[in-house]
C-alpha cells in the first residue's frame, strides 16, 4: 500500500470509532461503494496498517481499579539482558504497556491491578525479579484525564503529504 488517501483515513477513523460497523456503513461514511471499501479494508489488514480488532473494556468495572506508571532502570544494556527483560515484560499480564525511553528511566511501564496490596505483591513477586532490573520508581495514577486509543490520523497524514509535496517541488 503506497499511501493513505482521504478514503483510507475516513475508513480508519470510522473503524477506530466503531469497528463493528458493516461494510455498507463504512462505505457510506467514507464516500465509497461497498466493494472498493471492502477491498481497502482487506488491503490495510494485509499490510498491517490494521493490526486487529478489539473490545474496549472498562478496567474499573472488571476490578482493575489501580493504575501505576513505573519507571524502570536496568543494570546493563547489552542486547541479551534487554531481550530477556522485554520478553519477561511481554509475558506479564499486569503490565499493559511498556516503553523504552530516554531520560531518567530506561523503560516506563503501565501496570493494572485491583488495589495497592496487589501492586505491592506485583513489585516483590514480579517487577523486582524481572531480568536486569535495578530500580523501580512508581507513580500511582489518581485520575485518568485522557486514555485515548484512537490515533490522530489526519494530522499525521497531512504532515506526511506536506513532506512529499515539498520533496516533489525540490
Amino acid at each position: 500500500m503506497n499511501g493513505l488517501d482521504r478514503h483510507d483515513i475516513a475508513l480508519l477513523a470510522e473503524l477506530q470509532r466503531d469497528s463493528r460497523q458493516t461494510v455498507q456503513q463504512l462505505a457510506d461514511a467514507a464516500g465509497l461503494s461497498s466493494t472498493p471499501c471492502w477491498k481497502r479494508v482487506k488491503e490495510m489488514e494485509a499490510t498491517g496498517i490494521i493490526r486487529g480488532y478489539t473490545a474496549l473494556v472498562d478496567r474499573e468495572l472488571v476490578g482493575l481499579s489501580l493504575a501505576v506508571l513505573a519507571e524502570v532502570n536496568l543494570t546493563r544494556h547489552n542486547e541479551d539482558d534487554v531481550r530477556k527483560f522485554e520478553r519477561a515484560v511481554a509475558d506479564c499480564p499486569q503490565i499493559v504497556s511498556c516503553y523504552a525511553t530516554t531520560g531518567q528511566a530506561d523503560y516506563v511501564i503501565k501496570v493494572l491491578v485491583p488495589d495497592i496490596k496487589s501492586y505491592e505483591s506485583f513489585l516483590h513477586e514480579t517487577a523486582f525479579k524481572l531480568p536486569g532490573v535495578t530500580r523501580v520508581r512508581s507513580s500511582v495514577v489518581l485520575k485518568e484525564v485522557k486514555a485515548e486509543t484512537r490515533l490522530p490520523l489526519a494530522p499525521a497524514v497531512a504532515a506526511k503529504t506536506a513532506k512529499a509535496a515539498k520533496r516533489a517541488r525540490a
